[in-house]
């Protein structure tokens, strides 16, 4: 992976760690449409948050989910 798209991820995992902590927990949906992020870069960068532990991710409706700060 190279370092220009490390570098992007993480800006991406800060804007979504940062609207959580504003908004509280909200949906894929909200988040996604609010931070305008491709659809990649956004599952990237819930990845990321999520493998550093620092997100919970729980199923609401079929196919959407609610993603709070840990």
């Amino acid at each position: 992976m190279s370092d220009d798209i490390k570098t992007a991820i993480g800006l991406a995992s800060g804007e979504i760690w940062n609207y959580l902590s504003k908004n509280g927990d909200s949906s894929f949906v909200e988040i996604k449409s609010d931070l305008e992020l491709s659809n990649t870069m956004f599952c990237l960068a819930l990845g990321w948050l999520a493998r550093e532990d620092k997100i919970y991710i729980k199923e609401f409706e079929h196919n959407n989910y609610i993603i709070s700060l840990k």
